[in-house]
This record gives structure tokens, C-alpha cells and sequence, in this order.
């Protein structure tokens, strides 16, 4: 198998999309925070002292998938056209899932875009809960759904 992100001589390179067609590509992930009884209640009655935590994960998500290009370093810059999030409340847990959902019209993927949301938008959370809970323990980001694109379609 030959890495993409190696030249001839061994060293790293950005992979050269610029004879890949266009497509349609969606990617989904998702990722879950499990937080002590006292932070979830914290969190679903809206009383944390930083504000509101998981308005605030949405925005962390949305722009954590913006900067993907300048935080992993082979990742081509993107022009997204949609990023979509959401947060499930898992009170039997006591947990947080948080998905994002991210679109483009490109040569490449935005599995690393959606990826990217969903850790910083969990990283958020455990920010704005560290005084709470230090316990918090972030599980399961993966990769959910993917499509566009000459590998196919992937489904967990």
C-alpha cells in the first residue's frame, strides 16, 4: 500500500487533489462525553457559572471544523458549504453525544473536518465543566457516515 502522504524521497507532502472531479461530499461524526451526575444537571438546567455549555459546543464545533487545515497538518484547506451539528442528551449515562455533520462541493473529503467538530466542540464541553467535574471522560469520536468521492460511500 502506498502512503499518499510521502513523496519518492520518503518525505511529507500534501496530497495533490487537482485532477480529482468535484463531488457532493458529506462526512458525519460523532463523539460522546460522559460527565458525573452533578455536571449533566448542571448543563440540562442551564446553570454552570462559564454560561451556556452546549450552545457554546455548537460554536466551538463549527469553528474546531473550520480550522482543520491549520490544525492537522496534511489537510487541504477547505471551502465548506454546510456544517450541521447536533447534541443528544444521554441522562441514563450521564453523557453528551455530539454530532457534526459537514458538506462540501470538492476534490476531497470532509471526514477530517467533521471529525475535528466533534472533538473540539467535546473539548469544549469539558472546558466549561472542569470546575464540576474532573472526571469527564470523552469517548467514541468516530466517523459515522461518509459519501462523495472515488472510495465510495462508508457506513458504521
Amino acid at each position: 500500500m502506498n502512503l499518499t502522504h510521502l513523496d519518492e524521497q520518503n518525505k511529507p507532502k500534501m496530497v495533490d487533489v487537482s485532477d480529482k472531479e468535484a463531488t457532493t461530499r458529506i462526512a458525519v461524526a460523532s463523539g460522546i462525553i460522559e460527565v458525573g451526575k452533578e455536571a449533566f444537571e448542571a448543563v440540562t438546567s442551564n446553570s454552570t457559572k462559564k454560561g451556556p455549555v452546549l450552545q457554546t459546543a455548537v460554536i466551538a464545533a463549527i469553528q474546531g471544523a473550520k480550522q482543520t487545515s491549520t490544525l492537522i497538518p496534511m489537510c487541504h484547506p477547505l471551502m465548506l458549504t454546510s456544517l450541521k451539528t447536533d447534541i443528544e442528551e444521554l441522562p441514563e449515562i450521564p453523557a453528551f453525544k455530539l454530532t457534526v455533520t459537514a458538506k462540501l462541493c470538492g476534490q476531497t473529503g470532509v471526514e477530517m473536518e467533521a471529525l475535528t467538530g466533534v472533538s473540539v466542540g467535546l473539548l469544549t464541553i469539558y472546558d466549561m465543566l472542569k470546575a464540576i467535574d474532573k472526571g469527564m471522560v470523552i469517548r467514541t469520536v468516530q466517523l459515522e457516515t461518509k459519501s462523495g468521492g472515488k472510495s465510495g460511500d462508508f457506513r458504521r
